[in-house]
């Protein structure tokens, strides 16, 4: 493959995006599955056509940082959306949905790593690859489907929240005993600097609005877009180096900035950025992505994502008629909570560093990739079509 420079290789990607971005659009689809495809057509493990290769593109490397830029602004605008005053005024109606969701979602995972033959282990790890929806690729979905003002995103993203929250916690829980084996003492202190962190984090969105308020009154547009990107990435790296998902740590970032008088301009002046960020960390799952590894891993990938999806569609639904939402927008929050993403892929990568066990370190990574592909594809053509597969739902269950 040739090697060439970095702002050819930004050149090849930011094109490959707009095409692959268009042509979804044009089709009346989410441009998420294209930007992950195209990057798979690029990458370095591209399908050869007449003995050619279609690679351009040696990884996902050069465009790493603007990736996690993506992650950060994608989950800042969930809870620029979502205000911690809506949380906690919600907070009963958020935790019945949870419940509903985390009750049969999570046994769930780990019944079907049980079934693949997998030890204890080895399944709750899978549990967590399987579980968590993908924040990002549900947040870039609300927003191009025009749901985020209505009142089923704000239970989805509760739910998605939650889900985030007990994959953080159960991540760390699980690293530590794989790695330090039955170190409980290594596992309590993981646990706790983790949940100190986010209690932190809590307590400095909501007192400290005011702060942050005066602090961004008088500055300029430039100024104001590098000091709100500024925020968001130094929060989330810092979440980050406590064990504590990115995700969580910007969503609580962009709770602060909704408690405070400048959403509207955030959301004129930031978010080309989140869009263009965003196109690129979807666009790097691909680049990372063999296509190998979806036909070796073709029929748990199949299976799982059968019975996954098939879970999920009815633990949220329930999740939608415990938060109190009607039949048609509860079958919604079951077809948006359907994508898996990036957690899994971060789960994935660390199973390749430190696995002990060949189902650590190849199998499950293996099936983490095929897996995400396919939920990612089904979850936003399930999203689309959500309100036909109510209608028909609802009808047949009104015949019977």
């Amino acid at each position: 493959m040739v090697e060439f420079s970095l702002l050819l290789t930004a050149g090849i990607a930011l094109s490959a995006l707009a095409v692959a971005g268009s042509l979804a659009v044009r089709l009346g689809y989410s441009p998420i599955p294209a930007y992950i495809l195209v990057g798979v057509v690029v990458g370095p493990a591209a399908p050869t056509v007449a003995g050619v290769s279609l690679g351009l593109l040696p990884g996902p490397g050069p465009m790493r940082i603007l990736a996690d830029l993506g992650v950060v602004l994608l989950l800042f605008f969930v809870g620029l959306e979502l205000s911690l005053d809506q949380l906690f005024s919600n907070r009963r109606r958020f935790l019945r949905a949870g419940a509903a969701d985390v009750g049969i979602s999570l046994p769930l995972g780990f019944a079907l790593g049980l079934a693949f033959g997998f030890s204890l282990l080895e399944a709750a790890f899978l549990a967590l690859v399987v579980f968590n929806s993908s924040t990002v690729i549900i947040a870039k979905s609300l927003v191009d489907l025009g749901w985020i003002a209505d009142a089923e995103s704000r239970a989805v993203l509760g739910v998605v929240v939650i889900e985030d929250v007990l994959t953080a916690l159960g991540f760390a829980v699980l690293s530590v005993l794989l790695v330090s084996g039955d170190d409980l003492a290594g596992v309590a202190r993981s646990v706790g600097l983790s949940l100190a962190f986010m209690l932190a984090l809590v307590a400095a969105a909501y007192y400290g609005a005011g702060a942050l308020d005066r602090a961004f009154d008088d500055t300029t547009g430039e100024v104001f877009l590098l000091g709100v990107l500024g925020v968001g990435a130094l929060v989330a790296g810092s979440g980050l180096l406590v064990g504590v998902s990115e995700a969580v740590a910007a969503f609580l970032v962009g709770t602060a900035f909704g408690r405070t008088g400048h959403v509207d301009r955030v959301e004129r002046l930031v978010a080309p950025s989140r869009d263009l960020f965003a196109a690129v960390f979807f666009f790097a799952i691909g680049l990372s992505t063999d296509p190998r590894l979806l036909a070796a891993m073709l029929a748990p990938v199949l299976v799982a994502a059968t019975v996954t999806t098939a879970g999920q569609l009815a633990s949220g639904y329930l999740a939608g008629r415990a938060y109190g939402l009607d039949g048609r927008r509860s079958v919604r929050v079951g077809c948006a909570l359907t994508p898996r993403g990036e957690f899994s892929l971060v789960i994935a990568a660390f199973l390749v560093a430190a696995g002990t066990t060949p189902a650590l370190r190849e199998t499950i990574p293996s099936f983490t990739v095929g897996y995400v592909l396919v939920t990612s594809v089904l979850g936003t053509v399930l999203m689309r079509n959500a309100d036909r597969i109510s209608t028909r739902l609802l009808a047949s269950s009104r015949g019977a």
